[in-house]
């Protein structure tokens, strides 16, 4: 007897169908598993048979055969336990094998029979979705993550047999219902504000430029001048992500089962910040089955790179492709995937390996030798790629004392929203361009016109500080998000004045 169960994996970020076919036969009894499956694949014939045993039912003394198709495509994961046992049950003829028609199946199980929690559940749906299926049985565990998906019903299943008496009909399963909108706007908490930070004045102008045009930031001080507690703070200003957007975040940390009950939806812009002893993999993405790095888990969101000289030269070089393609393509010997990877970068350094070079209050110690190796670690190309470069002083007794508080997120949110929106309404007829910084040679030349006096700034500028061609386009798209923000069609001499010292630093 044959029998098909639809179900699923995920490549990529992406979900990808997979038909779990099981054929009982007529022989000496055995069960093998077909189809490059992984070894937490082979090992679920042994909790699929103790699970089977322990719901109650019997398991067949066949030659068992599981095949997993497409049979090209590796499959990884405890997620086919359940499926491949109600392909059991179903080729047993224990119900009608037709009702697997409508429905994807997806579980890991326990050997008492109960269904546990599993990673990717968000992807799989909306491929099931794409499939046209009428539901979705997961475990109770992922029910919320799954009901993200609109147009097509999600069944939250606890148990071998609760599932195998709802595909009998012998009893019903209540949809889970999320509301989206609801859902969005409750998921969106950050636990840190702007209105904490004293001082700094000329920083928060230049981290509220760059969440209004989505550009890269570099901060050197030395420390404890407030450079990691204001780069925290820049996701909580950043335009509030759309429902897309939101599942494009929440499709990447299914896939690492990041997901809770909580919180089935990443509606807070995410802020990253791994320590400077990750490994290119780690940052990157990467592994024999490619897992998404923290580039990705910043997608939509904030890489804060702390002590920037102190990573691993090669690890940031790897920077480079997410930084102007906004994903990183991950290739190895059967495969290549691609993850999304579009983030502001923000990165601190101090000056020196003590901190203290140019401070006037503290000597440093260093030896110029030692400030020219630490400063080299970092390469040019890369700092390149940065907007905007930032001195951060100390902070005055006079600012640290001060009891007033200063302006709020939300404050500082609403200039930049109208910013967005000014420029959502620029770029309406591109796919690429969101923001300023997005914009390519083409859009520059038609949104960054100059007149002769800041021409003649702008080139001065470029000879004095030897700026590079992508510098002088990055000083344009700068100017132009000033622009914005003062609400002017042009440029003028002022937005390039001020773009053109954010610059002098890099």
């Amino acid at each position: 007897m044959l029998a098909k169960v639809r179900s699923g994996t995920v490549q990529g970020v992406d979900g990808l169908s997979v038909d779990v076919e099981v054929d009982l036969a007529l022989g000496l009894p055995a069960f093998n598993t077909v189809g490059l499956p992984d070894s937490s694949v082979r090992e679920s014939k042994d909790r699929v048979k103790a699970a089977i045993k322990n719901s109650g039912y019997e398991f067949p003394p066949r030659k068992i055969t599981v095949n997993l198709a497409p049979a090209d495509v590796k499959k990884a994961g405890a997620g086919f336990d359940l499926p491949i046992a109600i392909g059991i049950l179903a080729a047993s003829e224990l119900f009608d094998a037709k009702v697997l028609e409508e429905y994807a199946v997806l579980g890991e199980l326990s050997l008492d029979g109960a269904v546990r929690g599993v990673s990717g559940v968000l992807p799989i749906t909306l491929d099931a979705k794409n499939q046209g299926l009428k539901g979705i049985l997961v475990p109770v565990e992922n029910k919320q993550e799954a009901a993200v998906v609109s147009g097509i019903e999600v069944f939250g299943v606890t148990s071998l047999h609760q599932v195998v008496e709802f595909l009998a009909k012998e009893t019903a399963i209540e949809p889970e219902q999320t509301r989206h909108a609801e859902l969005l706007s409750s998921s969106i908490v950050y636990d840190v504000d702007f209105q904490d930070v004293k001082g700094q004045e000329h920083v928060k102008r230049a981290l509220e430029i760059a969440a209004s045009g989505g550009h890269n930031v570099s901060l050197a001080g030395p420390p404890g001048s407030g450079k990691t507690m204001l780069a925290r703070r820049l996701a909580t200003i950043l335009p509030d992500m759309s429902f897309e957007e939101a599942l494009e975040t929440t499709k990447i940390y299914s896939i690492i089962g990041k997901i809770s009950s909580k919180t089935p939806l990443v509606a807070s812009r995410p802020f990253r910040a791994p320590h400077h002893t990750i490994t290119d993999a780690g940052l990157i993405g990467g592994g024999s089955t490619p897992r998404p790095g923290e580039v990705s888990l910043a997608h939509n969101g904030v890489l804060f790179l702390d002590e920037l000289p102190e990573f691993k030269k090669h690890v940031l070089e790897v920077l480079r492709q997410p930084l102007e393609a906004g994903d990183v393509t991950i290739t190895r010997a059967n495969m290549s995937l691609d993850f999304p990877s579009r983030f502001v970068l923000v990165v601190a350094s101090n000056p020196c390996p003590c901190g203290y070079y140019g401070d006037k209050l503290r000597e440093c110690n260093c030896t110029p030798v030692q400030i020219q190796r630490y400063s080299s670690k970092v390469s040019g190309p890369l700092l390149d790629r940065i907007d905007l470069h930032l001195e951060v002083g100390v902070v005055p007794f006079s600012d640290m004392t001060d009891k007033r508080k200063g302006e709020s997120s939300s404050v500082i949110k609403s200039r930049v929203d109208r910013c967005r929106n000014i420029q959502e309404k620029r770029f309406i007829k591109s796919s690429k361009v969101h923001c300023n910084a997005q914009m390519g040679v083409k859009e520059i030349e038609k949104y960054c016109n100059l007149d002769i006096a800041s021409t003649r700034l702008l080139q001065r500028s470029v000879e004095k500080l030897g700026l590079s061609a992508r510098a002088y386009h990055r000083i344009l798209k700068i100017a132009r998000t000033i622009a914005d923000m003062d609400n002017k069609t042009n440029l003028e001499l002022s937005h390039i004045a001020e773009a053109v010292q954010y610059r002098r630093n890099g």
